[in-house]
C-alpha cells in the first residue's frame, strides 16, 4: 500500500486566503441557489468528485449537478463511481498525485488514515458554512483528527435488531427494552413452534461484536504510551465475548463465517429465523426472495441494560472531504456545501435509508422501519478506534474474527484466544 505522507507545498496556492473561498462557498446558497458566480469565472473548468458504487444514486447526483452547474456557470461536475474493493490503495495514490480528484467520498473510519498522509484539506475554517454547528456529534467525531476538521460526515448507518413479525407474535412477545429481557426472549422464542433461530448471528460478525464491545466500555485496541496495542484481553472485551457468545447460541449460524458466508438476508428469508443483527438495506433482499416477507419485518435498537437507552453500536457510514492539492478549491468547497444542502441531506437519505448527518433531518426518513429504530441508538453509536493504520486490522484474515470471536465459540480458551488476537493486532497497527 501506497504510504507517501509527503505532499509538495504549493506557493501559488498559499495567495487564495480564506477569505475568498468563503466568498466562493458562499456563491451557493441552500439547494445551490444564491448569488451567481461571474458567468465567467468557471468556464472550461471541471469539478471532479469521486463517489463509491452504490452511494451515488442518478437522480440525486443529476439533482445536485444542475445545482452546482448553475452556481458555478461554464463549469462541468464529473462524479466517478469507485469500487470499495483496494480503494485505499487507489485514493492514496490519487491524493499524492498532481491531479487528484477534488472531492472524495471517504469511509468514516479511514478519515485518520487519509488525514495522517496530508491528502485532506483542513475545513476548520468552512464548518460553519457547511452547516457544522448541527452535525451530529457521533456522526462528526470521525472527521475530527487532532482537533482538525478532515471531512465532514454525509450519513450514517447502524446496526438494529430485524425480527419476523409472525414468529414473535406466535411466541407471544413484543419488541424487548433491556438485553435481560432481549435474553429471556430469544430462549422463548428458540421453543416456538416453526423458528430455527431465535437469532442468527454468524460468529465472525465482527460489527455486531464492536457494539456489545463498545456498550461493555472496552475497545479493540488501546494507547500504551505512544503505541496503539490490542486489547482484547480487556476483564471488559472478554465480557462483551461473553455476551456475544451467549447471543450466538440462540440459533444456527456458522461459528466460522461472517454475515456474507452465507448472506444473512437469504437465510433470513427462507421464514424460520426469528431475529438477525441487520442493516436497514438487507430489508430489500429479503422481500425479493420471499414476497410473503412485505409487511412482516419489524425492528428495534439492540437493547442495553437500561430501558429506554439502547446499546452502544457500531456507526458505519461516510464522509466527504476535499483534496489537499485540488487546484479547484472554491468549487470543491461549493460541491460540498450544495452536497450537504438540507433539502439534498433529505433527499439523499430517503433514497439509501441511511441517517442524515443532522438530527433535525430526520423527518425525512418518517415511515421508515429501520430508520426509526437504529435514530434512537444514533446519539450513543460510536466508531473502530479511529487512527490511521485501521485497515491493516481489517485486512483478512479479520484477528477480531479468526483468533478471537470464532475461537472462543468453539470452546477454545478466551484469554488466550484474546492474547493470540491482541499480538496480531499490535503487528497490523505497528505496519502504519
Amino acid at each position: 500500500m501506497n504510504r507517501r505522507r509527503a505532499f509538495a507545498s504549493r506557493h501559488w496556492r498559499t495567495a487564495l486566503t480564506t477569505a475568498a473561498l468563503m466568498a466562493g462557498v458562499a456563491a451557493c446558497g441552500s439547494g445551490g441557489g444564491g448569488a451567481q458566480s461571474d458567468p465567467t469565472s468557471y468556464k472550461g473548468k471541471t469539478l471532479t468528485v469521486w463517489l463509491m458504487a452504490g452511494d451515488n444514486p442518478q437522480s440525486w447526483v443529476d439533482a445536485v449537478t444542475t445545482q452546482f452547474e448553475a452556481a458555478y456557470p461554464g463549469a462541468k461536475l464529473v462524479v466517478q463511481p469507485q469500487q470499495w474493493t483496494g480503494i485505499q490503495s487507489k485514493m492514496t495514490s490519487a491524493l499524492a498525485g498532481l491531479t487528484p480528484p477534488d472531492v472524495v467520498e471517504i469511509g468514516n473510519t479511514q478519515t485518520a488514515y487519509y488525514a495522517s498522509t496530508g491528502g485532506l484539506l483542513p475545513l476548520d475554517p468552512y464548518r460553519k458554512d457547511l452547516g457544522g454547528a448541527d452535525w451530529t456529534p457521533s456522526m462528526d467525531k470521525s472527521t475530527i483528527v487532532g482537533n482538525k476538521q478532515f471531512a465532514a460526515p454525509w450519513f450514517a448507518g447502524n446496526r438494529v435488531v430485524m425480527y419476523n413479525k409472525k414468529l414473535w407474535k406466535a411466541a407471544g412477545l413484543n419488541p424487548p427494552q433491556t438485553m435481560a429481557e432481549w435474553l429471556t426472549d430469544l430462549g422463548k422464542l428458540q421453543h416456538t413452534k416453526g423458528v430455527s433461530s431465535a437469532l442468527y448471528l454468524p460468529g465472525q460478525n465482527w460489527y455486531a461484536f464492536d457494539g456489545f464491545l463498545q456498550d461493555a466500555g472496552a475497545d479493540i485496541l488501546t494507547l500504551k504510551g505512544n503505541q496503539w496495542v490490542g486489547d482484547l484481553d480487556s476483564p471488559a472485551a472478554l465480557k462483551a465475548a461473553n455476551l456475544f457468545k451467549k447471543l450466538q447460541s440462540y440459533g444456527k449460524a456458522p461459528k466460522d463465517q461472517d454475515e456474507q458466508h452465507p448472506v444473512q438476508a437469504t437465510v433470513f428469508a427462507k421464514g424460520d429465523v426469528a431475529s438477525m443483527i441487520a442493516m436497514g438495506y438487507e430489508e430489500a433482499p429479503v422481500i425479493a426472495a420471499n414476497k410473503s416477507m412485505d409487511g412482516n419485518i419489524g425492528y428495534f435498537p439492540i437493547p442495553g441494560d437500561t430501558a429506554g437507552k439502547p446499546a452502544k453500536t457500531f456507526l458505519g457510514g461516510s464522509n466527504l472531504a476535499v483534496a489537499e492539492t485540488s487546484t479547484q478549491r472554491t468549487m470543491a468547497l461549493g460541491f460540498l456545501k450544495i452536497a450537504l444542502d438540507d433539502e439534498n441531506e433529505k433527499a439523499y437519505v430517503k433514497l439509501n435509508g441511511f441517517l442524515p448527518n443532522k438530527a433535525s433531518l430526520y423527518s425525512a426518513l418518517d415511515g421508515n422501519a429501520y430508520a426509526a429504530a437504529a435514530q434512537k441508538a444514533a446519539p450513543n453509536a460510536g466508531f473502530t478506534p479511529l487512527v490511521r493504520a485501521w485497515a491493516n486490522v481489517e485486512n483478512p484474515p479479520n484477528p477480531i474474527s479468526t483468533l478471537f470471536l470464532t475461537p472462543i465459540l468453539e470452546g477454545k480458551d478466551p484469554v488466550a484466544a484474546a492474547k493470540a488476537a491482541d499480538a496480531k493486532l499490535t503487528a497490523r497497527i505497528k505496519l502504519g
